[in-house]
C-alpha cells in the first residue's frame, strides 16, 4: 500500500500549472513638468488585474490592466518656469499592455532534481498603451520597465511586489497646459512624462501541466 501512495504524493507536490491571474494594490507616483525630482512627492492609489502565461519556471508571459492616479506642483521644484508661474494637476491613468519576465532563480514547488526555488527576484520589460485623463483624454504608447521578487506561499499561490517604471511616449499625461512650456516641442521620443508603481499582488495558478509528459516546461 505504500508504494502505491508514495508515487502518487510525489507527483501531487510536483504539479505545475501554465496560468495564472491575479490582482495588485500600491501607490503610483510621476515625473513631469510638475516634478523633475522624486517620483513620490506626490503619492496616488493604484490597482491593477493580470493573466500570466507560464512558459517555464525562468520565463512568463504576463496582460495587464492597471489605473493609477497621478499629481504633480511644480512649486515644489527648484526649477523656475517663465514668468515665476507654478503649475499643479490631478490625472488618472489607464495602462494597459503586455510584459516579458525573467526570474534570476527556477520558480516553483517539488521537483527537487530541478533546484527549484519558492523565490526569486526578476525582471520584466514590455510595451503598452496609457490613456491619462487630465483636462481632456489622451492616449499614447508607453514602456514598462520593472524589477520585483516573488514568493510562493502555496503550490497555486504566489505574494510579489515589484517596482516599475513607465516611460510614456506622449507629453500629456500631466494636462496640455504643461506641454510646451519652454516653446521645445515634444515628439514621440523626446518628453519628459513617466509613472511609476510600487504594486503588491496576489495571485492563484490553474491549468495543470501534463504529468505524464518528460519534458514538463
Amino acid at each position: 500500500m505504500l508504494s502505491v501512495l508514495s508515487p502518487n504524493k510525489a507527483a501531487s507536490q510536483e504539479a505545475a500549472y501554465k496560468f495564472d491571474i491575479g490582482a495588485s494594490l500600491g501607490v503610483s507616483g510621476y515625473l513631469g513638468d510638475a516634478n523633475t525630482a522624486n517620483f513620490m512627492s506626490h503619492p496616488g492609489f493604484a490597482a491593477g488585474a493580470s493573466f500570466r502565461y507560464i512558459m517555464n519556471t525562468r520565463w512568463a508571459i504576463k496582460g495587464m490592466f492597471t489605473t493609477a492616479g497621478l499629481s504633480g506642483n511644480s512649486a515644489d521644484m527648484e526649477n523656475v518656469y517663465p514668468g515665476g508661474q507654478t503649475y499643479e494637476f490631478t490625472s488618472t491613468v489607464y495602462d494597459l499592455g503586455a510584459r516579458v519576465e525573467f526570474n534570476f532563480f527556477n520558480y516553483g514547488i517539488g521537483e527537487s532534481y530541478r533546484k527549484l526555488r519558492r523565490w526569486t527576484p526578476y525582471l520584466s520589460l514590455g510595451a503598452g498603451v496609457t490613456i491619462a485623463s487630465s483636462e481632456g483624454t489622451h492616449v499614447a504608447m508607453n514602456i514598462p520597465m520593472g524589477l520585483g521578487v516573488r514568493y510562493k506561499v502555496a503550490p497555486r499561490i504566489n505574494l510579489g511586489l515589484e517596482w516599475s517604471m513607465t516611460k510614456v511616449f506622449g507629453d500629456n499625461v500631466d494636462g496640455p497646459v504643461l506641454d510646451d512650456l519652454y516653446d521645445i516641442k515634444s515628439s514621440f521620443i523626446k518628453n519628459t512624462d513617466w509613472y511609476s508603481l510600487i504594486m503588491f499582488s496576489i495571485s492563484y495558478e490553474f491549468g495543470e501541466r501534463c504529468k505524464n509528459c518528460f519534458y514538463v516546461d
